[in-house]
């Protein structure tokens, strides 16, 4: 599991106000009308960012989230894998295959309709490999792709046409992903000439970015350091 029911994520540094935040509705290009959560910041940094989640959808966690993007300055949107779908399988792991890259990169699409400025996309676990993913999607004003503990397996097929930046904070003791996938999707990216920073948090496990994991309270700090340098809001 990426995280537990109650978990929820770490604080960024000079953290500030959220100006609103709550349940929106995004309509994707098929006419779909999906689930969506957004906070806006009191004093915005002229960044946003779309977050994709683990395979769990809209969970709290996310919500959670998108406030503490938004306490660092950034217009957030979270969207929700499930909701296009009346249907969802019980299996959590299941649910990888259940969601699908079309319909993740129309409702991303949708999201960045919203948001202005420079946006990026940013994901953990199922949400890192889709947020990974749409470094090739396109997106007009996508400046960069952040994925927490993805998987490149599920990412190898659209490499070539990476376009934005990327960055990779890995835990190095991911129970779901072996360190040699990680190791040689860095080399593919360096021999493509795919611009991307990768930063591995040894011994640390998957979904150690939780303000309940004291013991990696340096990694959550230096994951948000990471982000904000990458998006230029640090």
């Amino acid at each position: 599991m990426c995280h537990t029911h109650d978990s929820r994520p770490p604080a960024a540094p000079n953290a500030g106000e959220i100006a609103e935040q709550g349940p929106i509705e995004l309509v994707s290009a098929d006419g779909t009308r999906v689930r969506a959560y957004r906070a806006r910041p009191a004093a915005p940094n002229g960044r946003s960012v779309v977050i994709l989640p683990d395979v769990r959808g809209l969970h709290p966690f996310y919500e959670a989230l998108a406030g503490r993007f938004a306490e660092a300055g950034f217009t957030a949107i979270a969207i929700d894998y499930f909701g296009r779908h009346t249907e969802v399988p019980e299996d959590m792991w299941a649910r990888f295959g259940f969601i699908q890259h079309d319909h993740v990169r129309t409702d991303v699409a949708a999201a960045f309709a919203e948001l202005d400025g420079p946006v990026y996309t940013v994901g953990f676990c199922a949400g890192g490999t889709q947020s990974w993913r749409q470094a090739a999607a396109g997106h007009p004003g996508h400046a960069g792709a952040i994925g927490f503990y993805g998987m490149p397996h599920l990412v190898e097929d659209v490499l070539d046409d990476m376009r934005v930046p990327m960055l990779l904070l890995i835990a190095g003791n991911d129970a779901a992903t072996e360190q040699a996938e990680f190791t040689a999707f860095a080399e593919r990216l360096a021999g493509a000439g795919k611009p991307y920073e990768m930063k591995v948090y040894e011994g640390a496990p998957h979904s150690f970015f939780d303000v309940a994991h004291e013991r990696w309270r340096e990694a959550c700090d230096d994951a948000w350091e990471r982000v904000l340098r990458f998006t230029g809001a640090m």
